[in-house]
């Protein structure tokens, strides 16, 4: 969940690590620090609780000096302790000559801390983080590998239970850092006489665009010139170099005030990119697949598996490909997938969905689904990540980074990817021909158009937006795939507005939520199309007039020509016409852009909402 970094080369280390900061201050905004260490093997640390800003005041204030070549740096998402000075990473040993940085939980820290204060050290912070500097020093100085700084790091790591990506420096060993990770993503940025290590590429993007992703539980030791990876007992490594397809523009704001509107902007390529290269024509191509139609065509049952808004992508493929498999499609919330003892087969796709691939609960459901022998999909924006290499197929969404912490085109993208995924299995099934799947593929590569059409109607929205910046709660209706675009437009404005929003399922009105209704309460209503969808217009219809009976503000999300229901709207946001499957991807977008406008309007950073971060990497 945390942002690290870490720099070894010619040049100063310091502006380095901090540019890598401010391009990761996404993955964690409740305080920042650095560890620099110059040639005289005197290693300085500055930590400051809040936003990187705060660091950045306190090193341009001069009150401390870092030079030198070698540096870690971690903007933090809090999980053991306050985000306070003192919970700020790095952490250093007892004598100052470790730093260490942290992202994710050890779980065991608690008998290890009991451990070290039995032997009389003196921790000075909450952290779990902390722990590990003075195991490291203690190996370091009179372990089995004493003077080792990686078997040292391996040792320690050995003891370790949890999620964990370690980076170190020692003060001993100038010029070299090392780095171990498990469960939690850790990249290997290559320069010219210069080495990165970091969380994600977009740290040093800038620099360099070839990178090596690490396997599980792997150890890297760096230098500017070299860079030698291990396991943690010492057997082969199986790691992946790769190229980075998106170049700097791509996590830059562009222009926009805020990476999230510049991301919403981005959907419609977003869609046409996730689509691009899976159709030759006559059938569906996934990205690695390492499962034939013959295998497809066992498949019994489906289970999608997500978090958040991946999630709700999965509730709305639900309606697709049970509509084009004829197969049960069972969506599960990852962190409550294994808990539950599900029933799964050999003959059951688990579809993982994960922007990152990084996602801790959706990992475990994945390696849950592995021991049941079911067969696994992955869903995911990231190259090379940890969920795509433990499942069993993959099929990318090629998005490109996404840097606000509320998800919008990798969302928009997920929806796409899941309809591919069906799309391949009525393929492999036999229950669609050639010709059909080519009809469906076209309506989702008109898709990109649609989006592009919906985003330029959005002024009214925006205007909408200011006029409720001052609501106490908004209700979003929906019926058939409306209702998990209700679920995901709620999310959002719980995300980047800190207001209360829920979503139900129309029909469900009247067995409770009706109770909520209000004079002047905002409801958002996602209506079906009157053409495609007749009795569901007509039941939503109902649903409209009931709760404007009781005083409700309603909010009609509808498409254009719909005049049976603009009487009964306060506020009408008239879409372009597309297929009923096809309807999420356009009234996914105004929802969006409502939630930001009415955060902005509040006067909040839709960026970094309050309490996130981007990939949670911690169960």
């Amino acid at each position: 969940m945390c942002g690290i970094i870490g720099y070894v080369g010619s040049r100063q280390a310091l502006p380095l690590v901090l540019e890598g900061l401010r391009r990761m201050e996404y993955r964690g905004y409740d305080s920042a620090g650095v560890a620099i260490l110059d040639n005289d093997g005197d290693l300085g640390v500055a930590r400051k609780a809040g936003v990187l800003a705060n660091l950045e005041r306190l090193i341009d204030g001069g009150s401390v000096a870092l030079p030198g070549s070698t540096g870690i740096g971690h903007t933090r998402w809090a999980t053991h302790g306050a985000p306070t000075d003192r919970n700020a990473h790095p952490h250093r040993d007892t004598s100052g000559r470790v730093a260490v940085i942290h992202n994710g939980i050890i779980e065991n820290f608690s008998p290890l801390r009991a451990e070290l204060e039995a032997a009389g050290v003196e921790l000075t912070s909450d952290t779990d983080t902390e722990v590990v500097a003075h195991l490291l020093a203690r190996e370091y100085n009179s372990g089995t590998a004493a003077g080792n700084l990686p078997a040292s790091m391996a040792a320690v790591c050995a003891r370790l239970l949890g999620a964990f990506t370690l980076v170190a420096t020692h003060a001993d060993v100038p010029n070299v850092l090392v780095a171990a990770r498990r469960n939690s993503p850790l990249v290997i940025g290559v320069g010219a006489g210069e080495m990165f290590v970091a969380s994600d590429v977009a740290a040093f993007i800038t620099h360099t665009r070839e990178a090596v992703e690490l396997g599980q539980d792997q150890l890297v030791v760096i230098t500017p010139d070299t860079y030698e990876v291990s396991s943690f007992t010492g057997g082969d490594a199986d790691f992946r170099a790769f190229h980075v397809d998106w170049d700097t523009e791509a996590a830059e704001k562009g222009g926009f005030e805020y990476f999230m509107d510049k991301e919403i902007q981005e959907q419609p390529d977003a869609i046409a990119n996730t689509l691009r290269g899976h159709f030759d024509g006559t059938s569906i191509l996934l990205d690695e697949q390492r499962l034939g139609d013959d295998e497809l065509r066992t498949i019994d049952k489906v289970v999608v598996v997500a978090c958040g808004s991946a999630y709700h992508s999965g509730l709305v493929a639900k309606y697709a490909i049970e509509h084009w498999t004829r197969l049960p499609v069972e969506v599960e919330l990852a962190s409550e997938f294994r808990y539950r003892d599900p029933v799964l087969t050999r003959d059951t796709l688990v579809v993982a969905v994960s922007q990152s691939g990084e996602t801790a609960d959706t990992l475990e459901a994945v390696r849950h689904a592995r021991e049941q022998k079911a067969r696994v999909l992955a869903v995911c924006n990231t190259n090379g990540s940890q969920i795509p290499r433990e499942s069993d197929a993959v099929l990318y969404t090629h998005a490109g980074p996404e840097i606000g912490v509320a998800s919008t085109k990798a969302f928009m993208a997920q929806v796409v990817a899941n309809y591919l995924v069906g799309l391949a299995l009525a393929q492999a099934r036999g229950v669609k021909y050639s010709d059909e799947v080519a009809r469906d593929f076209a309506d989702l590569s008109a898709m990109p158009a649609a989006v592009a059409e919906t985003l330029t109607r959005m002024d009214p929205v925006r205007a909408l937006g200011q006029e409720l910046v001052d609501a106490k709660a908004v209700l979003f209706l929906g019926r058939h795939v409306g209702f998990p675009v209700a679920l995901e437009g709620a999310l959002k404005l719980k995300e980047l507005a800190y207001m209360h929003a829920e979503g139900f399922a129309a029909g469900e009105l009247k067995h409770g939520p009706i109770a909520l209704i209000e004079e002047g309460l905002p409801v958002v209503v996602v209506t079906p199309s009157p053409k495609l969808r007749p009795l569901l217009h007509s039941k939503l219809l109902s649903n409209i007039r009931e709760i404007q009976a009781r005083g409700a503000r309603t909010i009609v999300i509808c498409e254009d020509g719909d005049d049976i229901v603009a009487p009964f709207a306060d506020t009408l946001i008239s879409l372009p016409s597309v297929p009923v499957l096809m309807q999420p991807l356009v009234a996914t977008v105004p929802l969006q852009i409502l939630a930001a406008e009415i955060a902005r309007a509040r006067g909040f950073d839709v960026d970094k909402p309050r309490n996130l971060a981007k990939s949670v990497t911690v169960e």
